[in-house]
């Protein structure tokens, strides 16, 4: 891997802000983000980054190869949670592996935009349809994990209900949003667009940022639960997403020969959802530990993500 990118994403201020959210949450400072204002950040950068991928994909040719992308995305979507849950199933309960297998098969919107970002100080771009390849794995890996639950636990089975738990991974919030908004994107007039460009573009890195100092500040306060599991939970949040984003870094080019769009299947792949799945499994899994599989994907995978597997990936890619 080269150093200097190692170092050059290490010392990235988006991520230094996370840093100093978990500092400040270890050492109990009163450093807080109103909810209201993080929530707002959150449908901010999900608005952002689906427009500006509609208004990519308004330009670009529909053909085979985004159909592939496609079904390529739901692929490893699917796939991804169906061997996680065996492997977190030797070592925890049914509920709680369902609900890692969902979180790991599942997609991190925030990882997504991070990468973006990563992708943009390296002068490379990604495909505007890459967003509906993200918008479209958050459902089938939630669905999958559900499904494994429903088939190991009676208890799961009875409780979980299928169909109220797939409307409620389509309408979540944040697919709603990235969906919608690359949606409109793609229909907008583009000279009327160019009126909200500096909303989407100037202000992203900044919005980013704080974004990302509340995430540090939410896996600073999760951490104490989280030991508890010892290195088990640990080794599996990273080895997991070092295996996924290696692997399809290679598979991907069979897919696709732009290398923005392979680091994005990349990330993807390695990415952990702590949106969509929490609020999914409250429903389908409530005796899942949410200070289990949450910390895995925020305080482990997030980033681990962020720091040396995105540099790990594009090093694959040069290869």
């Amino acid at each position: 891997m080269n150093s200097d990118l190692l170092i050059s994403n290490l010392t990235n201020p988006t991520l230094l802000f996370f840093l100093l959210g978990i500092i400040a949450a270890r050492v109990k400072s009163d450093l807080e983000i109103p909810s209201g204002s993080a929530k707002f950040i959150s449908l901010y950068l999900l608005f952002s980054i689906g427009f500006k991928g509609g208004q990519e994909l308004a330009h670009s040719n529909i053909n085979m190869e985004i159909a592939y992308a496609m079904l390529f995305g739901l692929l490893i979507a699917s796939i991804i949670p169906f061997y996680v849950f065996f492997i977190a199933k030797r070592k925890f309960t049914i509920s709680d592996s369902g609900a890692i297998a969902a979180s790991y098969g599942s997609v991190s919107a925030v990882t997504f935009v991070a990468a973006s970002n990563f992708l943009e100080s390296r002068q490379l771009h990604f495909d505007g349809h890459m967003v509906a390849v993200m918008a479209l794995m958050e459902s089938p890996a939630i669905m999958v994990g559900v499904i494994m639950m429903m088939l190991y636990d009676k208890e799961s089975k009875k409780s979980a209900n299928l169909k109220h738990i797939i409307k409620h991974s389509i309408t979540n919030g944040s697919v709603m949003m990235i969906l919608g908004s690359l949606i409109i994107g793609f229909v907008a007039d583009a000279k009327q667009a160019e009126g909200i460009k500096p909303f989407t573009t100037d202000i992203f890195k900044g919005f980013l940022a704080i974004f990302l100092m509340e995430m540090g500040l939410q896996s600073g306060n999760k951490l104490n639960s989280f030991l508890k599991y010892g290195w088990s939970a640990t080794l599996l949040a990273i080895g997991i997403p070092l295996l996924n984003g290696c692997t399809v870094a290679y598979l991907s080019r069979f897919v696709t020969s732009t290398t923005g769009d392979q680091f994005m299947f990349a990330v993807l792949a390695a990415s952990a959802s702590y949106i969509a799945v929490p609020a999914a499994m409250r429903l389908a899994a409530p005796k899942a530990d949410e200070g289990l599989y949450l910390p895995m994907a925020l305080v482990i995978t997030f980033p681990l993500n962020i720091t040396i597997g995105m540099p790990l990936y594009y090093s694959i890619l040069q290869l």
